[in-house]
């Protein structure tokens, strides 16, 4: 993405509590277009434009996949979740939707009409 000249941010669990702060301002400041975290964020990220959630990979609880996609729907916005699946996630996608009781959707070719 930055090969691209996308200003985006890397968060981690390498990173240092002081580097993920200067991540955060950044970020919220939109200094950083984007930010790319592991799970270490997914509850602690408190931003109002967040419209796009990408889950490289499923959590391993059906509780937590919400406090993931939650963000994304925020202050009354429109959001997205993507969530890569491959065929050993399936289980853990139907046990989501059952817990939730709703159908998540393969993803449509035109992705802009969801934002």
């Amino acid at each position: 993405m930055r090969s691209s000249d996308h200003t985006i941010s890397a968060n981690h669990d390498d990173v240092d509590q002081n580097t993920r702060d200067i991540i955060m301002r950044e970020f919220r400041s939109n200094s950083s277009r984007a930010i790319i975290t592991t799970y270490l964020l997914a509850r602690g990220i408190d931003v109002q434009r967040v419209s796009l959630i990408i889950n490289y990979d499923l959590p391993t609880q059906p509780e937590k996949y919400l406090h993931r996609i939650g963000h994304s729907r925020r202050f009354g916005r429109k959001g997205v979740a993507i969530n890569f699946v491959t065929n050993d996630d399936e289980r853990m996608l139907a046990d989501i939707q059952r817990f939730y009781n709703v159908i998540i959707e393969e993803l449509p070719s035109n992705v802009a009409d969801l934002l």
